[in-house]
């Protein structure tokens, strides 16, 4: 867990993959190289709903198809997949670099994923945002995945604001149940994969980051005003 303790009134959390960093692609790439060793192909539907949905693709992938691999050994033979697809390019999401830029002056802002720290580091030195984030919450850092709250606790205590001053951004439906489940307010931007999710009742969606401006922060939090 990383923190630079700044003394802010609210803070935005955001998600990673597929919302600061168009890296869904490169999980999916990744696992479907290890699936196709063992005959197995996975479509971008049943991925997007088994894996960002629901957050239990690998569980899911080797109960259906009697792959003779634990769900941790999937991870495990993934893993470095994906890192060589990453270290091959990766590019932010449409307005990832002007809204933490944006935001930053007048929120403080965490990141709660569930990629590896390694992972995460590389990412925010590639695109220089290290300095934007006041905590930065990796895997490694809570015990529950996704859709338990696990990880937005973690931020939320790290961050030090109390949970009605802390606006989530999410692209996912385990997201948003993760946010909701440690009393966070939510706003979700989809993207490719999960634009064909169904979302919990009440999910507010927006088009893109661009919406989320320090104003649309400000109505959604009563602590937001800096």
């Amino acid at each position: 867990m990383t923190t630079l303790g700044q003394n802010k009134r609210a803070a935005v959390v955001f998600d990673l993959d597929g919302v600061l960093v168009d890296s869904e692609e490169l999980h999916y790439r990744a696992y479907s190289e290890v699936l196709a060793a063992f005959g197995v192909v996975i479509g971008r539907r049943e991925y997007a709903e088994h894996w960002i949905g629901a957050g239990h693709g690998p569980e899911h992938v080797v109960e259906r198809y009697a792959l003779p691999l634990s769900p941790a050994e999937l991870r495990s033979r993934k893993a470095p997949i994906y890192r060589r697809l990453l270290e091959s390019g990766v590019p932010p999401m449409p307005g990832a670099d002007v809204v933490v830029a944006q935001l930053s002056r007048q929120f403080a802002l965490g990141i709660a994923t569930n990629s590896s720290r390694s992972d995460v580091n590389w990412i925010l030195n590639r695109f220089g945002w290290q300095r934007y984030f006041d905590a930065v919450i990796a895997r490694e850092d809570y015990r529950e995945a996704k859709p338990a709250p696990d990880a937005y606790l973690a931020a939320q205590a790290a961050l030090a604001v109390p949970p009605e001053g802390c606006l989530v951004v999410e692209d996912s439906p385990r997201g948003v149940l993760a946010a909701r489940s440690a009393g966070l307010r939510v706003v979700v931007v989809p993207n490719a994969f999960t634009r064909i999710c169904t979302f919990p009742d009440g999910t507010e969606i927006v088009e893109g980051l661009s919406v989320i401006t320090p104003s649309f922060v400000r109505q959604r939090l009563p602590l937001g005003q800096p």
